[in-house]
């Protein structure tokens, strides 16, 4: 009996290249397209198939598709920041790069496309928690070019029969995290900080809330996303906790001296409701934000 093949775009990533060890592990054979602008050569697992790729490039991504089951499409300029600065290159990667691989999946005959969508594209919301069913309220060009790739996951299901479903993560943490660069999360950012004795920074009060969900439960999401008979119409489904903590609170776990700076354009409130994941997934959270940041501390010494 042959393997399950899985393509994974951002498979060097923080978030994808612990689905590709997961996918690994349970027997699928992994191919990984990651152009390593973000992506770290030393977190590609040595038994995927790995290719350094720009998903702009159909020509050269195409053919890697043949015979592929599943795709997991993570690759993506993650940053709100960067797409306000630079809104072409951002919606090139963004949403071009998302066209480029839902043709390549059609063409090639795959079984479903996992699209990794975000929660950006709620914007700020008036009501929480966030469900699926909520009218974006878009904020930044990243929060419409992650809606509008759903748009298009949808459309392909619709028009070509290609089965798709988009998981709309919240703030993911854990194992690989970036701690460095312009694209960390605020996790990520803090603990950097605390291990070089530099003051945390909040931007604005501090009270702004943040849904925290684990990579460890993101992968698991992606999985049974794939494999669940459930989904496959281009459904938009909330990968978060269901927990909120604000960045004072987060801070306060981290541990340190903060500073505060002037508030920047960012969700004021953010809580997702998950229960559509339950129903359609069999997915429910695992990790607990506080639990992992204290077992995390101690790993590295903080």
């Amino acid at each position: 009996m042959s393997k399950r093949k899985a393509l994974v775009t951002g498979g060097a990533g923080f978030i994808g290249s612990n689905l590709v060890d997961e996918l690994i592990e349970r027997g699928y054979e992994v191919i990984v397209i990651d152009d390593l602008s973000t992506g770290k050569k030393e977190n590609i697992n040595p038994k995927a198939d790995f290719h350094e790729l720009d998903v702009r490039d159909l020509k050269k991504i195409k053919p890697l598709f043949s015979g592929v089951d599943y795709v997991f499409h993570l690759a993506a300029i993650a940053n709100i920041q960067f797409s306000l600065e630079n809104p072409n290159e951002s919606n090139d990667i963004n949403l071009g790069g998302t066209l480029n691989v839902l043709t390549s999946a059609r063409d090639a005959g795959v079984k479903k496309v996992v699209y990794s969508a975000s929660s950006a594209a709620y914007g700020n919301q008036e009501k929480i928690p966030w469900h699926e069913d909520m009218q974006a309220e878009l904020l930044s060009p990243y929060g419409l070019q992650k809606y509008a790739s759903e748009l298009y996951c949808s459309l392909f299901s619709e028009v070509y029969d290609l089965p798709t479903v988009n998981l709309r993560y919240f703030n993911v943490y854990g194992k690989r995290q970036l701690l460095e660069g312009a694209y960390a999360p605020v996790v990520g950012i803090f603990i950097r900080n605390q291990l070089k004795g530099d003051p945390l920074i909040i931007f604005g009060d501090g009270e702004q809330t943040r849904d925290f969900v684990s990579v460890e439960d993101v992968v698991r999401a992606n999985i049974l996303a794939a494999e669940s008979k459930k989904v496959g119409k281009g459904e938009k489904i909330n990968i978060g906790s269901g927990r909120s903590y604000s960045v004072n609170e987060l801070a306060k776990m981290v541990g340190g001296l903060t500073i505060n700076k002037p508030p920047r354009v960012e969700v004021k409130k953010c809580l997702a409701e998950n229960s559509l994941a339950k129903k359609l997934l069999g997915w429910e959270p695992t990790v607990d934000l506080s639990e992992w940041l204290e077992a995390y501390k101690k790993e590295v010494g903080l």
